[in-house]
């Protein structure tokens, strides 16, 4: 019998704390807890917020919706993360040429500061993250969760976004 007089779980029997779903649930929001109080306390933005930040750094002049297939947030979301970025003068809107429905946002030169001045602490993070693993596990790692990511795409019956190992 294990430790504590617990029975054995049988074939079949489902244990939260060994169903990958949930572990990888619990991590990311462990991950995304420590992360965001960093970003919220230290610059006042939230999760989202950061994700529009960093996109919007590594590709200027996006819409909402490639926003939206890039971070993989839904569309309200990203909205509200937009206006209040707008709000703060670290994102700038115009609307698109070809569509009279949808906006174009870039980073303001207040807000490619800002992300300059977070890139290093997010990089940081990750390097205090993975510490612990080898360099083929964290390339290990990051295909596993592609890996992941494309089934979950395909069970759900969406085209997964292109994951990208940088």
């Amino acid at each position: 019998m294990p430790e504590g007089g617990d029975k054995a779980p049988e074939a079949g029997t489902l244990r939260l704390d060994a169903y990958l779903p949930y572990r990888l649930s619990v991590a990311s929001n462990a991950v995304s807890g420590l992360i965001a109080r960093a970003y919220q306390d230290r610059f006042g933005l939230t999760i989202p917020q950061w994700r529009l930040v960093c996109v919007l750094a590594e590709e200027e002049g996006l819409t909402q919706g490639q926003i939206v297939a890039r971070t993989v947030m839904d569309k309200v979301t990203v909205s509200r993360a937009a206006q209040g970025l707008v709000k703060r003068r670290l994102v700038s809107r115009a609307d698109h040429h070809a569509d009279g429905r949808s906006h174009v946002l870039e980073l303001t030169a207040e807000g490619r500061r800002l992300y300059a001045e977070i890139a290093p602490l997010a990089l940081a993070y990750e390097a205090a993250l993975i510490a612990g693993l080898s360099p083929d596990e964290v390339g290990l790692l990051k295909r596993l969760l592609a890996r992941l990511q494309s089934a979950a795409g395909q069970l759900s019956g969406e085209d997964p976004p292109p994951v990208s190992l940088r």
